[in-house]
């Protein structure tokens, strides 16, 4: 196996996004989202563009998917900081109340597949 990625759909407390963000959005005390979780590479292929071609997978699919949940973000939960580099280099940003949790909005996310 060369690496891996999940997705499933879940849900963000409105209150976790950015203020700036928040207030363009309906003001639903929870939001749909896809969650991407356990996205990893073999170690012996690491720094060879595995992680990114995974990513991007993954966002495609996410968007595809977003039309029938209805998602507004794709979230991820970093497991270190060099994880959380890895997506912040893909654009995604903390949330407020935990910072390892990083989000991407979908409108981002379409935007890169346009």
């Amino acid at each position: 196996m060369l690496g891996y990625y999940t997705l499933s759909a879940a849900v963000l407390n409105g209150d976790e996004l950015p203020p700036d963000l928040a207030k363009k959005l309906p003001r639903y005390g929870q939001l749909p989202v896809t969650l991407l979780g356990r996205l990893a590479v073999d170690q012996r292929l690491r720094a060879r563009g595995m992680g990114e071609f995974l990513l991007l997978d993954a966002l495609h699919r996410s968007l595809e998917a977003a039309a029938g949940i209805a998602a507004m973000a794709v979230v991820v939960d970093a497991k270190d900081e060099s994880a959380a580099s890895f997506y912040r280099h893909f654009s995604f940003a903390s949330l407020q109340k935990k910072p390892a949790r990083l989000f991407l909005p979908m409108k981002s996310v379409a935007l890169l597949f346009a």
